[in-house]
């Protein structure tokens, strides 16, 4: 039996008063090669998915959402399952729970929709990973993803949703397919979250693969340290703009914020880092990404009045993240420099943010604060490295959250 599933993004938001947690999220985006190897575009014919997320918080039981958002056909699923991750594609024996949606194992999701399985008992632990495997029996077409996840997902021939092994899952890229969402309740789970908002330097480009050191993750940590059980959802977007819709990063941070920060459970606060990409795409000579029209410091500042006007009216907390520096990059010169430095002075003097998360004097060089320091650079001169990232998650004030 296949349930049809009508939804648009227009989703079950139950889960915000019957005790559903954040546990781990992707913001979605059209399927496409810009970011190299993945299977977006291609989909998947009579071939499983695994793929291993890490959850920011625990509890003990859990539930899935399935993304069709940017499928321009129904999506078909005809298996899924969910378990603790061990190494690899490899899953703990005996924790496999097989998904079922509205008590059917199989599902269809409308094209532009999204649907949520039905709860499984499974224990997790903070910080812990499990592996959702989905199987898909028919040629799907291109598949909604995220591209950059910095974490291996897995491919196998046939229905392997019931395998623990991870020997068959010969094929691997770095990109999350229609998965987007796990949530969590129980025991261990925590009632509220703080959303990272922002582009590649949110999304972990640059950080070490499959190891967790993006810095929503050092940020998770800090405040498991500190114990205190406030789940990190990470909504970064490789390329995202604050202005700009593009195909290749995504929809334009204005129009995602609802769907990606607000409009999930327990949200308490929000950390924004965004303006990098509109100032270097529009600057710099890069066709391929340019808007059509440079844009101003006061486009920018006026975009971030509106996100804070937003979540203040939601009542949810906002941190302000200055833009990080970038000299030597491909987006660098002096015009873009210029507006980064205003753009970082209105932040930080402003008034408008509830509390402010200074990323470019933390990563600055003490000898040219508009280079990203060599300790904390990734190679690029742009996004920082797995210390970089531990150093931004210092940099956010715990109290303010």
């Amino acid at each position: 039996m296949t349930v049809q599933m009508a939804e648009t993004a227009e989703t079950d938001r139950a889960g915000a008063s019957t005790g559903w947690s954040a546990g781990w999220s992707a913001a979605v985006q059209r399927p496409g090669a810009n970011f190299g190897e993945n299977w977006s575009e291609t989909g998947f014919d009579r071939q499983s998915v695994r793929q291993v997320v890490r959850l920011t918080g625990g509890g003990t039981s859990a539930r899935v959402r399935l993304s069709n958002r940017y499928g321009d056909a129904p999506l078909a699923v005809a298996a899924a399952s969910v378990a603790l991750a061990s190494e690899g594609a490899a899953v703990r024996p005996g924790t496999v729970r097989e998904l079922t949606f509205g008590g059917a194992a199989t599902v269809r999701v409308a094209a532009g929709g999204e649907v949520w399985s039905d709860p499984v008992e499974l224990r997790t632990a903070p910080s812990g990973r499990v592996a959702v495997t989905l199987y898909f029996a028919r040629p799907t077409g291109p598949v909604t993803f995220h591209a950059q996840a910095w974490t291996d997902s897995y491919r196998a021939a046939g229905d392997r949703t019931r395998e623990a092994g991870g020997e068959s899952f010969g094929e691997s890229t770095r990109s999350w397919y229609v998965l987007s969402d796990v949530e969590v309740a129980g025991a261990g789970a925590g009632a509220e979250a703080v959303v990272a908002f922002g582009d590649s330097i949110t999304d972990g480009f640059g950080s070490t693969p499959n190891a967790d050191r993006r810095y929503p993750d050092a940020l998770a940590a800090r405040l498991t340290a500190a114990g205190w059980p406030l789940a990190v959802v990470n909504a970064g977007i490789g390329g995202n703009l604050l202005l700009n819709d593009s195909l290749w990063f995504g929809e334009a941070a204005l129009a995602r914020f609802e769907r990606d920060v607000l409009d999930r459970p327990g949200v308490r606060a929000v950390i924004v880092h965004l303006g990098l990409n509109d100032i270097g795409f529009s600057e710099v000579d890069l066709p391929t990404y340019k808007p059509d029209a440079p844009v101003s410091v006061e486009e920018l500042t006026a975009g971030h009045r509106e996100l804070v006007r937003r979540a203040r009216a939601r009542g949810v907390r906002v941190i302000g993240g200055t833009i990080t520096p970038f000299k030597g990059s491909e987006y660098h010169n002096a015009r873009a420099e210029a507006k980064r430095s205003a753009l970082n002075a209105w932040i930080r003097g402003a008034g408008e943010y509830d509390s402010v998360a200074d990323f470019a004097a933390v990563l600055g060089s003490p000898d040219d604060p508009e280079v990203l320091a060599a300790a904390f650079d990734s190679g690029d001169r742009k996004h920082p490295n797995d210390a970089g990232f531990r150093v931004m998650a210092g940099a956010v004030d715990l109290a303010a959250l």
